[in-house]
């Protein structure tokens, strides 16, 4: 039958917000959770600190001795493992150790530890996907996007390396290369002769708890002689759920010199109307998954339509990212939506490739044969 709990339960603090529950002879593994089951209920209530209520959401991993280690030193090595794998479920939750974590964290391990030294190996590329202006196919900015050329796996797309970055925090110093790079990048095509399109960023809002954000961006600026209308800054709409008075103070300061600011993905995350009317913006994009189905009608068709015209009503531009086909096309144009980007119009781009869109004194329409009308 189930032990009596209280009486086999060892208790030990780790350190900092750490703690080790040790379990003596618990039997089945249905057993120890539902002690740790016991446990997260435990914290269920408040805690009250003098006139504030604060609640604590625990994480738990389970190791089993002798099956997930021989030695104190290895269960509670592989009882972190399935702690963070907790935390990675959301956390208020209990998680027991299985070796396929371990192999995970010591790929992740891997990755982390070629990632912190890609900068300094110049393993990092921008590529370039175009933006247009669909009622005439003329070229107006681009986004740049970054990739990782990784020695051992080759070029690694983003989605692959960015969540590890932001974890980590390394997400800042590759961002401040991006913000560089590229600005780099609009000298060269302005000493070439092009007339250059604004290239837009992604920011990750970790950038915004340092406050060296404004200057970094004006420096680049400066140091490349670059126009600050040329630079427009991709934000998400989790910024607005961290510190948004040092939000609001940064971006205006940064849009004051000339550099544009916009929401990407608008509408898959907070999309509270108030920081609409509160922050500098310019752009408004609205995110591919409501575009991919917009030829089916309904739900996606309606918000798309929505987006445009609060876009349309706040004086803000909108534009569609991940348009495919012809008729996604027309049907954005007919709700009002002018400027798109997606494998319509060009995929992600080497800065030299992206050069050749780009003539003396002009734009270039993508195909001039074709016409969305």
């Amino acid at each position: 039958g189930t032990p009596d709990a209280d009486s086999v339960i060892r208790f030990a603090r780790l350190g900092g917000d750490e703690f080790t529950v040790l379990l003596h002879d618990v039997g089945s593994s249905f057993n120890a959770a539902h002690v740790a089951q016991r446990i997260i209920e435990a914290f269920a209530a408040p805690f009250v600190l003098d006139i504030y209520k604060v609640r604590v959401s625990p994480s738990i991993g389970i190791a089993y001795y002798p099956l997930d280690g021989n030695s104190a030193d290895e269960l509670l090595r592989n009882a972190d493992t399935a702690l963070y794998n907790a935390k990675q479920r959301g956390r208020n939750t209990f998680s027991f150790y299985t070796r396929a974590m371990s192999e995970s964290a010591y790929s992740k391990l891997a990755l982390e530890n070629r990632l912190r030294g890609a900068t300094e190996r110049k393993e990092f590329v921008l590529h370039y996907q175009p933006k247009y202006d669909a009622r005439d196919n003329t070229l107006v900015g681009f986004e740049a996007l970054l990739r990782w050329n990784d020695p051992q796996q080759g070029l690694i797309p983003p989605g692959e390396f960015i969540a590890l970055a932001e974890e980590t925090g390394l997400i800042v110093p590759i961002s401040e290369w991006v913000i560089r790079e590229a600005c780099r990048q609009i000298r060269a095509w302005l000493d070439c002769g092009a007339t250059p399109v604004p290239v837009s960023l992604n920011i990750s809002s970790l950038h915004f708890q340092h406050a060296r954000l404004a200057p970094l961006v004006q420096n680049a600026l400066a140091a490349h002689k670059v126009d600050a209308t040329l630079l427009e800054l991709e934000v998400t709409e989790s910024l607005f759920l961290d510190d948004m008075e040092s939000a609001i103070s940064t971006l205006t300061r940064l849009r004051e010199t000339g550099v544009r600011i916009a929401i990407d993905d608008f509408g898959t995350g907070y999309s509270s109307l108030s920081y609409l009317k509160r922050f500098p913006l310019d752009t408004l994009k609205i995110d591919r998954s409501f575009v991919q189905d917009l030829a089916d009608g309904g739900d996606d068709a309606a918000i798309c339509s929505a987006i445009v015209a609060l876009g349309r009503i706040l004086g803000l531009k909108v534009v569609a990212e991940g348009v495919e086909s012809d008729e996604q096309a027309r049907l954005l144009m007919a709700q009002g939506c002018e400027e798109m980007q997606g494998f319509l119009f060009g995929q992600p781009m080497p800065a030299e490739q992206a050069t050749r869109l780009l003539l003396p004194a002009k734009v270039v329409p993508f195909d001039p044969q074709r016409r969305l009308a």
